[in-house]
């Protein structure tokens, strides 16, 4: 190895021991509770694992969020949500981020077996963690919210509930707030910048030969009158996913009677930043106080 190389590798280790460190030091408020690394589901020996918090002073059971990372179905890691969830917590909630199957070496449903596996381990274990398991939502972003969006419209079609453990329990989400999450893959390709890429590693193929899964994994297909209510947050300069995928949704949604938001954000792109960053979470906050903060809530308009 020449004197270059070594020094490369010499910062690449320095970076990404920062990198941990920082992780390992995010400041955790006193009144939250934090755990990290608990396994939830095991499926083909790959041990998932989530993040959790919650509050230390919880009286009685409370609500609980799963936040779902984005990466287009193929990266991203939980971590990415540790800072929200704290913040949940702090707003009185159990919030969870998880690690979930990722393309291509897992495709479609997986990534869903898995996210409704976590859901599943929210209610069995909800004794452990003070959790009032009739009030459940989920979010996320881009792929995340799609998955968080999959949860809302599939709660009642056992073919993609997996076998990722706690079958007993209900994966259903009393609510969503999706953040710039696609609804209907078989219009992603020509309208984002990646979806030729991406799509076609979590699908398998392309939607020339796999339309049908591109059906199965749409959102859009799944809605009836029993979806979850649902927030949409979506920028109208998203490359990636494009605004009128939330647009699609949310008629889809209110023409089933399904209560369903759109919060567009004039000129924010794919990943929100400064006031539309803001904007966006206030919007999520609001949104599960209105809809999980009365005990037993299911739903309301």
């Amino acid at each position: 190895m020449d004197r270059a190389c070594f020094r490369l590798r010499g910062i690449l280790v320095i970076l990404l021991t920062a990198g941990a460190t920082a992780r390992a030091e995010m400041p955790v408020p006193e009144g939250v509770i934090w755990e990290t690394g608990i396994e939830y589901s095991n499926p083909d020996n790959t041990h998932l694992q989530l993040n959790l918090a919650r509050p230390k002073s919880a009286e009685g059971p409370r609500p609980a969020v799963l936040c779902i990372h984005g990466g287009g179905f193929r990266a991203g890691k939980r971590e990415s949500y540790d800072a929200l969830c704290i913040k949940l917590a702090q707003r009185g909630y159990v919030a969870a981020t998880i690690t979930y199957r990722l393309a291509p070496v897992h495709k479609f449903p997986a990534a869903v077996h898995d996210t409704k596996a976590a859901v599943r381990w929210l209610r069995a274990n909800a004794a452990t963690y003070q959790i009032d398991g009739e009030r459940v939502g989920a979010t996320g972003g881009s792929a995340g919210g799609h998955l968080a969006q999959f949860l809302g419209v599939t709660a009642h079609v056992p073919r993609f509930e997996g076998n990722g453990g706690s079958e007993e329990y209900s994966s259903s989400v009393t609510c969503v707030v999706n953040v710039y999450g696609p609804s209907d893959f078989t219009k992603s390709y020509g309208r984002s910048v990646d979806a030729h890429e991406v799509l076609p590693l979590w699908f398998g193929g392309a939607l020339d030969t796999h339309r049908e899964l591109h059906i199965q994994g749409s959102p859009l297909y799944w809605v009836t009158p029993d979806a979850a209510p649902t927030l949409c947050i979506h920028g109208t300069e998203d490359k990636y996913v494009a605004h009128e995928q939330a647009v699609w949704l949310v008629d889809r949604l209110q023409a089933a009677a399904v209560p369903a938001e759109l919060l567009t954000l004039d000129g924010a792109g794919h990943g929100f930043k400064g006031a539309d960053a803001e904007k966006a979470e206030e919007a999520l906050f609001e949104y599960f106080d209105r809809h999980l903060k009365v005990p037993g809530r299911r739903r309301d308009n």
